[in-house]
C-alpha cells in the first residue's frame, strides 16, 4: 500500500485518512485510486472490521483531481486520444467508485474542508455524511467543463435528490456546510474541533450491533435502491434467513430478555 492513504484502528471502527495535504489531497496518480482501493477492499475483507471514517489530512477533505495533471495528459484524467482517456478512467477513478459500491462496511464521511468535484464524490460514495463547519463542498465540474468521470451522476441524487444534485451539478456552486445541511448532503455541522469525536461516537454506535448483520444491512440498502419491491422483498427475506441463524442474533435475543447488554463476537 503507498502512501495516500493511512489506516488506523480504534477496535472495530477503521480510520481512513486520505494523506496528501501538501495537494489537499487531490487524487493524481494511477497509485493514489489503488491506495484508496486497496484500503476499502483490505477493510472490507477484514472481519474485524465493522464500521470506517473516512477523512482528510490539513485543510481537505479532498480537492479532488489534479489539475496540472489534466493540463500534461499524465494522470489519470485526459490522454492522447479520447479512447485512451475512457480507458484511463475505468481503471482509474472508476475503481474506486467501485471499491466503495463493493465495500460491505458501513462508512463515515467525517469531512474537515474542502470536498471538490471527485473529493465531493467521494463523500458521497460513504453511507453517512458529518462536516465540519469549516467544510466546503462543490461538483464543481462544470466549472472546467467537464462531467463527473468517476460515477458521481450516480451518488449525488442519491445524496440529495435529483433536483438537488441538478443544482449543484449544472451550477458547479459551492456549498458552505451549512448550505449541504439544508440540502441533506450531510446529517449534522459540528465545530471543527470536534468533527472527530463526533464521527467517532456515531461509529461507536454503528460498531457496538452485531457485525455479521451490518454487513449485510448495508448489502441490502445499497442493492434495494436498483430494485423493484417485489425483488427486495425475496433478498430480505434470504438474507433474514442467513443472520436468524447467526450466534450474535441469539445472543441478542437472550440479552434483551434477560435485560442485560449483549456481548457480540462476530459470528
Amino acid at each position: 500500500m503507498g502512501d495516500y492513504v493511512k489506516i488506523e484502528r480504534q477496535g472495530r471502527i477503521a480510520i481512513l485518512t486520505l494523506n496528501h495535504p501538501d495537494t489537499m489531497n487531490a487524487i493524481a496518480e494511477h497509485e493514489d485510486c489503488s491506495d484508496l482501493v486497496n484500503a476499502l477492499e483490505s477493510l472490507n475483507e477484514d472481519e474485524s472490521v465493522s464500521v470506517g471514517i473516512l477523512t482528510g489530512a490539513g485543510r481537505a477533505f479532498s480537492a479532488g483531481g489534479n489539475l496540472q495533471s489534466m493540463k500534461d495528459r499524465n494522470g489519470i484524467g485526459p490522454l492522447d486520444t479520447p479512447l485512451g482517456t475512457r480507458s484511463n478512467y475505468r481503471r482509474g477513478v472508476q475503481k474506486i467508485s467501485r471499491a466503495f459500491y463493493e465495500s460491505e462496511i458501513p462508512l463515515i464521511a467525517a469531512v474537515n474542508g474542502f470536498a471538490i468535484g471527485l473529493g465531493n464524490d467521494l463523500a458521497c460514495f460513504c453511507d453517512m455524511r458529518i462536516a465540519a463547519d469549516t467544510a466546503k463542498f462543490a461538483a464543481g465540474f462544470i466549472k472546467m467543463g467537464l462531467v463527473p468521470g468517476d460515477g458521481g451522476a450516480w451518488a449525488l441524487p442519491r445524496a440529495v435528490g435529483y433536483a438537488r444534485a441538478a443544482e449543484m451539478l449544472f451550477t458547479g456552486d459551492t456549498l458552505s456546510a451549512q448550505e449541504a445541511l439544508e440540502f441533506g448532503l450531510v446529517s449534522r455541522v459540528v465545530p471543527a474541533e470536534s468533527l472527530m469525536d463526533e464521527a467517532l461516537k456515531l461509529a461507536k454506535r454503528v460498531a457496538a450491533n452485531p457485525p455479521r448483520s451490518l454487513r449485510v444491512a448495508k448489502r441490502l440498502l445499497i442493492d434495494a435502491q436498483a430494485m423493484r419491491l417485489t425483488e427486495v422483498l425475496e433478498m430480505s427475506a434470504a438474507l433474514q434467513a442467513l443472520v436468524h441463524e447467526t450466534p450474535d442474533h441469539h445472543e441478542a435475543i437472550d440479552a434483551f430478555l434477560s435485560k442485560r447488554s449483549p456481548e457480540f463476537t462476530g459470528a
